[in-house]
């Protein structure tokens, strides 16, 4: 028979239990600090983006006689992606990167409460990375404060949430490492950029990187996706400009500066009296243009741009395609041995303007004809002549877009406008063939 609990036994157990639970709280409040904080705070508005696409098939099997004699239509087989996103509006619009559903046939968002919803794209750019989705929602979702990167400081504290390879709801954290960076990579230029010791896998492109009040203060991207210590961020300013030009147009629309830039070599430099290694020299100024407007020369060296350094005149062109119509930014330039500050307002490229930008760096003067352009002149010494272009050929592809009526080839020459070169889908006769001309 057991020994009965005494009611003295009964309260030393009630009050150990009751200790011991204080103590827990107690231990877990010593460790709730700044990033416990920011998780909490904003997890709620990551979400994971989940992605299918169709891509023709390398392996088609096996085919019947008849299929090789008249050829088989190709196998079509279902691809699957996978990134991160964080709301930025209770309404239900995300922020997330262009790469992530690029592409995509069908997109699906699973909210932090495991909720699915299928998610539209409002507006999209590859320049920027950068994509603004909807998803609709019956009760307003949770959303995080899209922030500021003006006044990041090298060396704070900063969080990421996303789902690298797939993992939801993954936390790093890590500091600033730099700002404005630029670089290369897989034959691409990218620009001002927030680079972080935060692990950014993939899966993690198109979260939030926070700072300690659980601001957005950037949008990952997975760009090394064998980095160690090293990730990128495309910086808050940047995504509030495109986000703004995403969510009213559905694109960012070709701005207009007025600005031919070139490398500066170090005898031009020497001769501008300019003794850094970065910058790019103006050698035109197009006249009423924004940068005519603002009093930039040519021979002026251009150092900044929006607060951080001009590296060459890919830096300046690559980074001047983050600002759309009516996004003013500050521009430093060098004149006669002393710096100013001039501020640039992009204007809309002048559809006028077009014409005179296809003779003057094409040599081809257009019009449409039978969903295609039909070339109606051909400058002599252009570069459309040196390779052999005629009056009657037809152009139905620039740069792989289709250009069926003059507005869709207008906008094809705005986006290449700031290459180096253009190709062209050129149809003589019976035949097609491509060409690569500089721009």
């Amino acid at each position: 028979m057991k020994k009965p609990v005494s009611r003295w036994g009964v309260l030393l157990v009630v009050a150990l239990a009751f200790t011991s639970g204080t103590s827990a709280r107690a231990d877990q409040a010593r460790r709730r600090n700044e990033i416990v904080e920011v998780v909490q705070k904003v997890s709620p508005a990551v979400v994971f983006i989940g992605t299918e696409s169709e891509a023709e098939s390398p392996f088609r099997g096996r085919r019947s006689p008849m299929e090789e004699f008249f050829g088989a239509p190709p196998q079509r087989q279902r691809q699957q992606g996978l990134g991160s996103g964080v709301i930025v509006d209770p309404n239900g619009i995300i922020i997330t990167n262009d790469h992530v559903i690029r592409g995509a046939s069908a997109i699906h968002v699973v909210l932090a409460d495991g909720r699915e919803l299928e998610a539209d794209v409002i507006g999209s750019d590859a320049n920027n990375d950068l994509a603004v989705l909807k998803v609709s929602s019956k009760q307003a979702l949770p959303a995080a404060k899209l922030g500021t990167s003006s006044d990041l400081m090298i060396g704070e504290t900063v969080v990421a949430i996303g789902s690298p390879f797939g993992l939801s709801k993954t936390v790093t954290s890590g500091v600033v490492s730099a700002t404005g960076r630029t670089f290369k990579a897989d034959g691409r230029t990218y620009n001002d950029f927030i680079q972080t010791d935060a692990a950014i896998n993939p899966g993690n492109s198109g979260g939030p990187l926070l700072n300690v009040d659980g601001d957005v203060i950037g949008i990952n991207t997975a760009i090394f996706a064998s980095a160690q210590g090293i990730g990128f961020a495309i910086p808050a300013d940047k995504v509030r400009r495109i986000m703004d030009e995403l969510t009213r147009f559905g694109k960012v629309r070709p701005a207009w500066v007025g600005i031919e830039a070139q490398d500066l070599s170090p005898r031009l430099a020497r001769q501008l009296g300019w003794d850094r290694t970065y910058g790019a020299v103006v050698s035109d100024v197009e006249p009423g243009s924004p940068a005519d407007q603002a009093g930039i020369r040519r021979g002026d060296v251009l150092a900044e741009m929006g607060g951080s350094r001009i590296s060459d005149a890919e830096d300046y062109v690559t980074r001047a395609r983050g600002y759309p119509a009516r996004a003013a930014f500050p521009l430093i330039v060098f004149r006669e041995g002393g710096q100013r500050t001039l501020q640039v307002t992009p204007v809309e490229f002048p559809p006028q303007l077009i014409e005179a930008l296809t003779w003057n760096r094409l040599g081809l003067r257009v019009k449409p004809v039978r969903g295609a352009m039909s070339v109606q002149a051909v400058r002599p010494g252009s570069v459309a002549d040196e390779v052999g272009l005629e009056p009657g050929d037809l152009i139905a592809r620039v740069n792989n877009q289709s250009v069926a009526e003059p507005a869709s080839f207008q906008e094809a020459l705005l986006s290449a406008r700031s290459a180096r070169s253009v190709l062209l889908l050129v149809q003589r006769g019976r035949y097609r063939y491509h060409v690569t001309l500089p721009f």
